[in-house]
């Protein structure tokens, strides 16, 4: 699996979003793997969220991120995986905790809902949050 690795997803309504993030996370030195959309042209969230599961199961990425424009439909999609544990955030302590007691290995956000500075420190919360372990790991392991 590819630690260093990102992967980035989103609709067209996420689009923008995902290209600010995605300079973010190459910023920080971690390679940014782009399933698209790929511009602002109508595309189907699903399809997006499928992409995500795939390079997760295959080892392309450890961790992605997904944006539609409420992130609702795109996290709803992606968790009909049983390897995708995405976390719909909106803010830094929701970012963290699913990281930390959830061990989600997808961000969810939404586009029209958070603002770039706010999608960017959940970003930062959620690539450096480690697992806690301990009570959460047996409550993870439930989940599938």
């Amino acid at each position: 699996m590819t630690d260093g690795t990102v992967a980035l997803a989103s609709d067209h309504a996420g689009y923008d979003l995902k290209e600010a993030l995605r300079a973010a996370i190459e910023a920080r030195g971690l390679e940014a793997l782009d399933l698209g959309a790929h511009g602002h042209g109508r595309v189907d969230y699903p399809d997006f969220a499928r992409a995500m599961a795939d390079a997760l199961a295959d080892g392309r990425a450890a961790r992605g991120v997904l944006v539609c424009g409420t992130g609702i439909g795109i996290s709803i999609a992606a968790n009909r995986f049983r390897h995708v544990r995405s976390a719909l955030c909106h803010d830094v302590t929701t970012a963290r905790l699913a990281r930390g007691h959830n061990d989600a290995n997808v961000l969810a956000l939404g586009a029209r809902t958070t603002g770039v500075g706010v999608a960017l420190d959940c970003l930062d919360a959620f690539l450096d949050t480690p697992f806690a372990g301990g009570r959460h790991a047996a409550r993870v392991e439930k989940l599938g």
